[in-house]
């Protein structure tokens, strides 16, 4: 062998130990488990499991009694972490779990009634009746003569 040919040996051989090297260490850091970068909120947590009118319960929660609901959230996510609430909570189940804790959130409610084939709220339909009844019944004789 010629000393440009050993010369190109240990230059080969170099470069499969380095490559070896790189790709013992890319397994090293594929085996090791990847630390989460981004933390799930206890509150996203929470939305994932909510059903119909959870949300807008809990935003009136949220804005009516700010540190009490965090402090509900963040026990509500640890128990659907840890598999102890399964199924969905729709607005009603959450509103009962707020009151049984003692946070009494209010929500805004309309009754609607049919009148005349249209949806009326209640109290437009109160206010309509109390209307009709205030008013005096016109009669036919309008010359206000008797």
């Amino acid at each position: 062998m010629t000393e440009e040919d050993k010369e190109l040996e240990l230059l080969k051989a170099k470069r499969m130990l380095e490559m070896q090297k790189n790709i013992s260490q890319r397994q090293r850091v594929d085996e090791k488990p990847q630390p989460s970068t981004q933390k799930v909120s206890p509150r996203d947590i929470v939305l994932k499991q909510l059903g119909y009118r959870g949300e807008e319960v809990l935003q009136n929660a949220e804005s009516q009694f700010p540190n009490e609901t965090k402090v509900v959230i963040e026990k509500l996510a640890e128990l659907i972490q840890g598999g102890e609430v399964t199924e969905i909570i729709d607005g009603g189940k959450l509103l009962t779990l707020f009151r049984s804790v003692g946070i009494h959130v209010r929500i805004q409610t309309t009754i609607n009634v049919e009148q005349d084939g249209k949806m009326v709220s209640w109290s437009d339909k109160l206010k309509g009746e109390a209307k009709s009844i205030s008013e005096p019944e016109s009669s036919d004789n309008s010359s206000g003569t008797v």
